[in-house]
C-alpha cells in the first residue's frame, strides 16, 4: 500500500506575515494576489493562510533586488566622465 503523503507546509496569518515584514496585512493579500507569496483561503468561513517558506522565498528575492540596485548603482557611479576623464582622447598624428 502506498504511503500518502505528508505536508510539512506550515501555514500563516496574514497578520502574522503583516507583523514580520513590517507591513499592512492588505499589503500581504496584495502579494498573494500578484503571485509574490504564496497562500490559499482555507475553511469556512474561508480565511487567508501564507506559505511560511514564500516569505522566506519573497525575503531572499527583496535582499537579492536589493544587491543588484545597488551593484547598478555603483556602476552608474563609477561611469561619471569625473571618474574617467573628459572623454575620449584624440591623439594627433
Amino acid at each position: 500500500m502506498p504511503e500518502s503523503p505528508t505536508f510539512n507546509v506550515r501555514m500563516i496569518t496574514p497578520s502574522q506575515v503583516a507583523e514580520s515584514l513590517s507591513i499592512d496585512v492588505d499589503e500581504v493579500i496584495s502579494l498573494v494576489m500578484e503571485g509574490r507569496l504564496r497562500g490559499a483561503r482555507i475553511g469556512v468561513p474561508p480565511q487567508w493562510r501564507i506559505e511560511e517558506t514564500s516569505v522566506v522565498d519573497y525575503l531572499d528575492e527583496q535582499i537579492e533586488e536589493a544587491r543588484q540596485m545597488a551593484l547598478w548603482s555603483q556602476s552608474n557611479a563609477a561611469s561619471f566622465p569625473e571618474v574617467w576623464g573628459a572623454g575620449f582622447s584624440h591623439r594627433a598624428e
